[in-house]
């Protein structure tokens, strides 16, 4: 089981849809194992749920009900993805020698005081507005340098090419 798990915060499931999903699926392609979400959306989980059904992997994503609580109690470090935090560079090594498991909580909207006061470390990948889907994927990819050799095992998989799409069904 990966070390890396996300905690979604601010989930508005008629706003957010399409960009949880994107943070679900960065997540999960980036090696994380689960994604917590902080408000139930049957949309999400299904999406993420078909995917991991045609591409592979263990990834989860379970929706919670108090967020806060879960955080308090989480057994592991806390590293919240924010725009306000320090950089990420000056803090790369000391992440990767963490023990695991490691919790990475982004927001969609504006994030409750208790995210910065429970996060072991507030990270920016840079001090400008920019999407919490960037700052997963940088964030993740810089500290697990296998997430390119991952295997998922999936029914699907996709065969790099330079000009043009290809993908085999193994399942056949």
């Amino acid at each position: 089981m990966s070390q890396f798990h996300v905690l979604r915060i601010g989930h508005r499931p008629e706003r957010d849809k399409r960009i949880t999903t994107h943070v679900a699926l960065t997540s999960r392609a980036f090696g994380a194992s689960r994604m917590y979400l902080s408000k139930p959306d049957s949309r999400v989980v299904t999406t993420i749920n078909e995917v991991v059904a045609k591409f592979g992997g263990d990834f989860e994503i379970e929706p919670l009900t108090n967020p806060r609580k879960f955080a308090k109690n989480w057994k592991g470090q806390i590293v919240h993805l924010t725009m306000f935090g320090l950089p990420l560079e000056d803090f790369e090594d000391k992440l990767r020698a963490e023990e695991p498991p490691i919790l990475f909580i982004v927001g969609a909207e504006k994030v409750p005081p208790w995210t910065f006061e429970y996060a072991d470390y507030n990270i920016s990948i840079g001090n400008q507005p920019h999407s919490e889907v960037s700052a997963l994927a940088i964030t993740l990819s810089r500290l697990n340098e296998n997430y390119r050799t991952q295997k998922f095992g999936g029914p699907l998989q996709v065969i790099p090419s330079i000009d043009h799409r290809k993908m085999i069904d193994t399942s056949r």
